[in-house]
This record gives structure tokens, C-alpha cells and sequence, in this order.
């Protein structure tokens, strides 16, 4: 029997967030146990605790992960755009494709009204804030027209669209990331003169 590879404790971190984030998406997250998380990842409870001191504050590096990853793949699609509905298209697209592709973190967004904790709320409100100032800034760089108040307003709108298309999507599993991105366009590109 071969000797166990030692992890650093980032690879540690990023194993156990895995874990953590399939089970309080399967489970739920008021259903969802530390015993079982500690017992998927191979750590004692105590080990657990020690990296992230109870389950509230595991679920909210979850969030954390989630939060940062999902600013990463929006500001990726935006780099990469040549005019004004590309940067909408691509930024719209790369939203649904980490929803399809983080499944689990999508139902941890999802769920926020299961959990009744006043910090977990406040960080699921700090992903929409962070998207919603994302995509302002966006707005106010093709059209140097729009005021904060309107930048932020149209923001939010498609922010909130984009929420609810993808709960949508759920229940309608032809309906591509692809697809939905059109519907976005479709519905907002008009309106803001692109």
C-alpha cells in the first residue's frame, strides 16, 4: 500500500469546498452535516472546524469561491469583446455557462431562502452587488451617455432577467446557455441602443 500524498492546506481548502459545496447542494444546507462532510473529505469534524471554524462559515467560503470564480469568467468575457452586444453577449454567456457548469454552486445561489442566517444573506447579496456593479461598469463604457443612477438600474434589470431565466432553465433543459443569452440580447440590446 502506497503512502497518502500530503496536501498543502490550499489544495486541503479547495478539496473540502468541493465536498462541502456538492453536499449543501444536494442535501440542503440545513439537512447538511459536518460528520458527513468531515467523512467524504477523510478529516476528523475537530480538523474541519479547525480550517473553517463551523458550518455557517464553511457554506460562506463556498459563497466566497463561487463569488470570486464567477467575477473571473464575466471579466474574462468582457476582455475578450469587440463592440457593445458582444461585450453583452459574451458576459451574458459566460454567466449561463457557470451556472451550467457549477451546478452545485448555482443551487447554493439558488436556495439563499432555505437559510435563514443573516451573514450567508448578506454574502448572496454581495454576488449580485459585485455582478450588478460589474455589469454597470460595463454599460458606462459603451455608452458614456448613462448616469450612475441609470447604469445601476439597467444593471440590476439585467441582472435580475439573467436570475430568473436561469431558474427558468432548469425546467426547460433545451434551452441552451447559448439560447438564453439570445433571449437577453433579444430583450435588452434594443433598449440600450446597441
Amino acid at each position: 500500500m502506497g503512502a497518502r500524498k500530503r496536501m498543502s492546506r490550499a489544495e486541503r481548502e479547495a478539496q473540502i469546498l468541493e465536498v462541502a459545496e456538492r453536499v449543501f447542494a444536494n442535501d440542503g444546507y440545513q439537512a447538511s452535516s459536518m460528520d458527513d462532510i468531515a467523512g467524504q473529505v477523510g478529516l476528523s469534524k475537530p480538523m474541519l472546524y479547525e480550517y473553517f471554524g463551523s458550518k455557517e462559515g464553511l457554506l460562506l467560503a463556498c459563497l466566497r469561491r463561487s463569488k470570486r470564480e464567477l467575477l473571473e469568467v464575466t471579466s474574462r468575457a468582457a476582455a475578450h469583446a469587440t463592440g457593445p452586444e458582444q461585450l453583452l453577449y459574451d458576459c451574458m454567456l459566460a454567466f449561463f455557462r457557470f451556472g451550467d457548469e457549477h451546478q452545485q454552486a448555482w443551487a447554493l445561489l439558488r436556495n439563499e431562502f432555505s437559510i435563514p442566517n443573516a451573514s450567508v444573506n448578506s454574502e448572496l447579496e454581495a454576488i449580485r452587488i459585485q455582478q450588478r456593479d460589474f455589469t454597470a461598469d460595463l454599460l458606462r463604457q459603451v455608452r458614456d451617455d448613462l448616469d450612475d443612477e441609470q447604469a445601476e438600474a439597467y444593471a440590476e434589470a439585467i441582472i435580475g432577467a439573467s436570475e430568473r431565466l436561469a431558474l427558468w432553465r432548469e425546467n426547460r433543459p433545451e434551452v441552451t446557455a447559448e439560447k438564453a443569452t439570445e433571449h437577453v440580447i433579444a430583450l435588452f440590446a434594443p433598449g440600450l441602443g446597441f
